[in-house]
């Protein structure tokens, strides 16, 4: 991860429709989304934020906090969502980076616990998160993991 920094949307603000084209090329959800979130985000009307990882100026990983990742639970909130690592920096420890990153940024301001919706088994929990129950998600045929970091 030599050549990466991970950032804050807030430190980079000139990068919210870039870090929005680029969280929606990798999930497929309206970049319109992103911007809303991103924009309440920036102008302080959440702590609820984004996170970047940059390699030369280029967004290869991040990760957002939204109040609910679209699953049956709106009770477990904040939802840590949209992990990704471009496929060519995958292995670096970045995911793990950015999630060390925002629960202790969010810890800072006292949003704890973070929960997590995915279909990893393993990946997670060797950064702290533990297994909490099943959801469903919005619109899926199978169940899925949420999992907590307290």
């Amino acid at each position: 991860m030599n050549s990466c920094t991970c950032i804050t949307l807030r430190e980079r603000p000139e990068l919210e429709k870039a870090a929005a084209a680029w969280f929606h090329a990798r999930w497929n959800v309206p970049e319109e989304a992103y911007l809303a979130c991103m924009d309440a985000y920036l102008s302080g009307e959440t702590e609820l934020g984004w996170y970047l990882c940059l390699d030369g100026g280029r967004i290869v990983g991040g990760l957002g906090v939204i109040e609910n990742d679209f699953h049956d639970r709106p009770d477990l909130a904040p939802n840590v969502c949209a992990v990704y690592v471009d496929e060519s920096h995958r292995g670096r420890g970045i995911a793990g980076r950015l999630l060390e990153m925002v629960v202790e940024d969010l810890r800072a301001k006292g949003i704890s616990p973070l929960y997590l919706l995915t279909d990893h088994i393993g990946f997670y929990e060797r950064y702290g998160w533990e297994f909490l129950c099943m959801a469903q998600g919005d619109g899926e045929p199978q169940m899925s993991r949420i999992y907590i970091h307290r």
